[in-house]
Parts: C-alpha cells; sequence; structure tokens
C-alpha cells in the first residue's frame, strides 16, 4: 500500500474541516468559518475554495486507489 504524503493529509484534513463546518451549518445554522473570518470575505471564500479542491483531489485519488 502506498504512503501518503503531505498534500494527500492536507487534502483530508481540509476536507474533514470542510465536513464538520457542514455538520455545525445543518444542526446549529452556524458557520464556522463565517464566524472566523466573515461573511464571504476574500479569507472565507479562499477556505472554501481550498476545501473545494481538496475533495476534488481526493476524489481523484480514490479512484486511482481504487483501480489498483
Amino acid at each position: 500500500m502506498n504512503k501518503l504524503n503531505a498534500l494527500d493529509w492536507l487534502s483530508f484534513i481540509l476536507v474533514i474541516i470542510g465536513g464538520l463546518n457542514w455538520l455545525l451549518v445543518g444542526l446549529f445554522n452556524w458557520n464556522l468559518v463565517s464566524a472566523i473570518f466573515g461573511d464571504m470575505s476574500a479569507l472565507s471564500r479562499l477556505i472554501y475554495d481550498l476545501v473545494g479542491l481538496a475533495a476534488l483531489y481526493l476524489l481523484a485519488m480514490m479512484s486511482k486507489y481504487c483501480r489498483k
């Protein structure tokens, strides 16, 4: 089995953070990213972009690992 590299771990952590943020939105109608960085500020939008890119990266990596 291949070991995870730094990008794999970073993507995994970002997707977990994004998932927990959605859990908070769903259960409590409270957005942690907006609370910390401001509602749709440039920094919060960057966070959302990074989480989305991390999810796409993991999706691509999972298809690679599933083929093995």
